[in-house]
């Protein structure tokens, strides 16, 4: 395999079809280089070749996951993008299991000496080969659907850390109470994460803004500080965010 594969696969995994000067962005290397690296990968029938890009042939995640990789992908790709450039280079993360969480993940290749904790089996691989970055797994047993542990193990790395930034994904958002998060798991991960960190971001697109009768789940407590909301979309109750203690960002 060589140097790039394993990236671009994860890349086009993630966004489906992606330009060549995107992905020459980021690999670091130029147009013209990404070109000559994905030829054995079209002549071997792992991605398939368009006009100025590259698209997914098949999908190496599970199927449940990949499903939720294929909800709303622009949106999510949009917020990715948007969070990875608030993230300096040397900055300590959480991230948690969510498919948006997955596609930061992605955008984050680009970035250098991150040092990153989360109980994603994805995320971890994702970012524990790029030069530079100490990736720490949170935890031992994985879910056999998404890869994601919720293990004792899995609390007791993530309450030993400190990091700069939480990255967390919810189920909806409540216009009136806040973030909602399905499962009891997701919701004592999203608050030890919160807990360790300076700042919290919620990755969040805007499908996930839903009319009180639709809702279902736990609601987040607040976290600390000022956490900040990035959606791709303006949702119709835009003040309801700042009235829960919430920073609303659209990603640009």
């Amino acid at each position: 395999m060589g140097k790039y594969d394993q990236q671009i696969a994860n890349i086009v995994a993630l966004r489906g079809t992606v330009s060549v000067t995107d992905l020459a962005r980021m690999l670091d290397v130029t147009d013209q280089t990404v070109r000559r690296i994905i030829k054995p990968l079209v002549d071997q029938g792992h991605i398939e070749k368009l006009h100025g890009a590259i698209r997914a042939v098949g999908n190496p995640l599970t199927a449940p996951f990949a499903a939720r990789m294929e909800q709303n992908r622009t949106a999510k790709a949009k917020i990715a993008d948007h969070i990875a450039n608030m993230i300096p280079d040397g900055a300590s993360v959480a991230i948690d299991t969510g498919s948006t969480a997955a596609f930061v993940a992605q955008a984050l290749q680009k970035r250098q000496d991150l040092t990153v904790v989360t109980n994603s089996a994805y995320i971890a691989s994702t970012l524990a080969l790029i030069h530079g970055n100490r990736v720490f797994m949170a935890g031992t047993q994985l879910r056999d659907y998404d890869g994601a542990s919720f293990d004792r193990t899995a609390f007791e790395v993530i309450e030993r850390m400190q990091v700069d930034y939480a990255i967390l994904t919810a189920a909806q958002v409540d216009p009136m109470q806040g973030i909602r998060v399905a499962e009891q798991c997701e919701y004592d991960i999203s608050v030890a994460m919160s807990a360790i960190a300076r700042q919290t971001i919620y990755a969040i697109d805007s499908s996930k803004f839903l009319a009180a009768t639709a809702l279902v789940g736990l609601v987040l407590p607040p976290a600390g500080g000022t956490p900040l909301i990035v959606t791709e979309a303006a949702p119709q109750e835009t003040g309801a965010a700042a009235k829960q203690g919430f920073t609303l960002q659209l990603a640009e």
